[in-house]
């Protein structure tokens, strides 16, 4: 049975703490009721700061164990769950705030960067010490702002703690793409070797799935598509979309100038349905259409 939260005051009762604003809280991990770790979905955005290893979470189907020091977020309808340690005293800072504070505000306007809230528990950010520090100051002026006197400058002020907080874990996530280049390069050359074997002649994936896609791809990594297309651009310089549309782009000219099919059987090799379809991915893309491609191609 999954438990819904409807509003700040269902959210706070779980810490057995008075609601400052009906928007937004952050509860101290420590004081929670043990009833917040069953399965839940708390209708908010979620930012959730470790402080311990108290247990194995659960969210959207898979588990992980986090070490002190761990972000974790949700957004509204993940479910989430902890199979508690009995021998660990839960410890750590959840921010939950409503929707509503992303409609139509100046945060609502940035939060196109927090692509994180997509990510799997595997991908969860892992803080430096010194991190931790910034995080929890984060975490302190939002405090600080909820149990000040309320005026007409409360909610926009909340409005920049938070997204003051969500920066700073854009950040750290940026700094932790970088500490994992290694395997990231690896990812890349993997995936180069997936869409050319995806795309090969006798390979029956184009005609199963169509042309490749990010999602697809993603997946093969176990990887959320936010997080690989994180990874691809930052290695690369461009999208994920754009590298996988270059290496279809690859093979078509390599069909269209080496081969006696025509446009309709290389539009159908490459997963299209319709060779109209295939007629104007290839042109926005080249400028050409397949026919003038191979026209050029045989003028030569």
């Amino acid at each position: 049975m999954v438990t819904k939260v409807e509003n700040i005051d269902q959210f706070n009762r779980y810490f057995h703490q008075a609601t400052c604003h009906p928007q937004v809280s952050v509860g101290n991990l420590y004081d929670a009721d043990h009833s917040l770790f069953e399965p839940t979905d708390f209708g908010m955005y979620c930012v959730v700061l470790m402080d311990a290893d108290f247990g194995e979470l659960v969210l959207r189907g898979s588990c992980m164990r986090y070490r002190a020091g761990t972000i974790f977020t949700m957004k509204p309808g993940h479910v989430v769950s902890m199979n508690l340690d009995p021998s660990v005293h839960p410890r750590g800072w959840m921010l939950a705030f409503r929707p509503e504070q992303i409609v139509n505000t100046g945060l609502g306007r940035d939060f196109y960067m927090f692509n994180f809230f997509d990510y799997e528990v595997f991908e969860a950010l892992e803080l430096y010490e010194g991190e931790r520090r910034t995080i929890m100051n984060c975490f302190n002026n939002i405090l600080a702002e909820l149990h000040a006197p309320d005026d007409e400058f409360t909610s926009h002020m909340l409005r920049l703690c938070i997204g003051q907080l969500l920066s700073h874990c854009r950040r750290f996530y940026d700094r932790q793409f970088d500490t994992r280049k290694m395997g990231t390069s690896e990812l890349v050359h993997q995936l180069d070797s997936m869409l050319d074997g995806y795309l090969a002649p006798g390979s029956d994936l184009p005609r199963r799935f169509g042309p490749p896609q990010v999602s697809w791809c993603s997946n093969q990594f176990h990887l959320s598509a936010n997080y690989f297309g994180e990874v691809v651009k930052r290695e690369l310089g461009i999208t994920a979309k754009e590298f996988i549309q270059n290496k279809i782009i690859e093979r078509a000219e390599s069909l269209l100038g080496e081969s006696k099919m025509s446009v309709n059987e290389v539009a159908a090799q490459l997963g299209f349905n319709y060779s109209n379809h295939f007629t104007r991915f290839f042109r926005n893309l080249t400028g050409k259409s397949p026919s003038e491609f191979r026209q050029t191609i045989l003028s030569k």
